[in-house]
């Protein structure tokens, strides 16, 4: 049975046929924003579930997993997860705390610091992402058909200034 979320997410099709294409519009721009929340809120509640650890932390320590010697400059950091520069300051102090992550200055501005992953963060990255990773499959990929991975790859490539990296 879909889930109320699910329901809102698009107007039935009648309906979307009665609307004037600027309406239309904005309602598939509607329907985007629901669905992307949908699904943070539904892989962030399975992350809570397991006991692991918060969506926003999890796309911090992926984003410094990803990166080169596993450190990024915080504004490269603030850019790259869905937070404030305000928010990302008090999530990088809880990491720390938890030792997940380390602050360091750079050497070649003594203005800039790095945050940096380690050890600890490194081994709670790769346990959340059992979790999480079935989840996108539960959610996303396993709901839709390679063409459509296709499609959707294409979507976000003209969208996404940040290239896809394809499997093809």
């Amino acid at each position: 049975m879909p889930d109320s979320d699910d329901a809102a997410a698009a107007p039935p099709a009648a309906a979307a046929q009665s609307l004037s294409p600027d309406d239309w519009r904005l309602a598939v721009w509607r329907s985007f924003l629901r669905t992307h929340n949908h699904l943070l809120r539904q892989l962030e509640h399975q992350l809570q579930e397991h006991g692991k650890i918060a969506i926003a932390g999890y796309d911090v320590l992926v984003q410094l997993a990803e990166a080169t010697d596993n450190r990024l400059r915080m504004s490269e950091l603030a850019e790259a997860v869905l937070l404030s520069r305000s928010g990302l300051t008090r999530l990088v102090d809880r990491l720390q705390k938890d030792g997940l992550v380390l602050r360091q200055p750079d050497p070649e501005d003594a203005r800039g610091m790095f945050t940096v992953l380690t050890g600890k963060g490194r081994d709670t990255l790769r346990d959340a992402s059992k979790v999480h990773l079935a989840g996108v499959s539960e959610l996303v990929l396993g709901r839709l058909s390679e063409p459509e991975l296709r499609q959707l790859e294409a979507l976000m490539v003209k969208l996404d200034p940040v290239p896809v990296r394809s499997g093809r």
